[in-house]
């Protein structure tokens, strides 16, 4: 015990010591238990940020042209194309 300090100085220091680890303890314990009481309220709040998507568009549909109406297409594009 150094001569120039007080023992009531000592034990103020010693308590203020022991309080501050004490401190620092109790607040890591709970910042650790609010993190994961935080995280899983996440995992099971997440939700996404588009709406997921089934299909790009409408399906695809074909018809298949007669001789005469594929003619017909053919005479209406030669007219178009002339434009």
């Amino acid at each position: 015990m150094p001569e120039h300090v007080a023992p009531l100085q000592l034990i103020g220091v010693t308590a203020l010591a022991l309080a501050t680890v004490a401190w620092v303890v109790v607040l890591t314990r709970v910042l650790r238990h609010t993190r994961r009481e935080a995280a899983a309220w996440h995992t099971a709040r997440v939700l996404p940020l588009h709406p997921h998507q089934l299909q790009a568009g409408p399906p695809r549909e074909s018809v298949e042209l007669t001789p005469a109406e594929q003619d017909a297409f053919a005479g209406l594009v030669r007219r178009l194309g002339g434009r």
